[in-house]
């Protein structure tokens, strides 16, 4: 099955970017009519997740929560960004969806953010279709 790259470039040091459209571009590129889709981050301070979209403020309260739960202060690593990798494994490196008749499939109020937690950066996310 095909895989597909899109880049984005981030304004901020903490993030979250709405891809949910790079994402359904990429399913309907791939032709994927019905199977998965599997957004994938291959960085090491950025991850993937999905969540509310209607309310701006959900973004900020993860953000703000995700900060609370690891402040960038008390690490070792000499880069000072360890609460970014922290963060990573948190949320984790990848999402997976369902796909039907080419469409995404997301709850009424979801959609797909790629969060940066070490910006800013110009990124890369892969995506991997796999069906028919």
């Amino acid at each position: 099955m095909p895989r597909t790259t899109f880049e984005i470039s981030t304004t901020r040091r903490c993030e979250l970017v709405d891809v949910t459209s790079k994402v359904q571009d990429a399913v309907r590129a791939a032709g994927l009519k019905s199977g998965l889709v599997v957004v994938y981050c291959p960085h090491t301070t950025a991850a993937i997740t999905i969540n509310e979209n209607a309310d701006p403020d959900v973004r900020t309260d993860l953000l703000m929560a995700l900060e609370r739960a690891v402040p960038n202060e008390g690490f070792r690593h000499s880069e000072g960004n360890s609460d970014a990798h922290t963060k990573t494994s948190l949320v984790g490196p990848s999402v997976t969806a369902i796909v039907e008749d080419g469409q995404t499939q997301l709850g009424t109020w979801q959609s797909i953010f790629f969060c940066e937690f070490d910006g800013p950066r110009r990124r890369k996310v892969w995506v991997q279709t796999v069906g028919a």
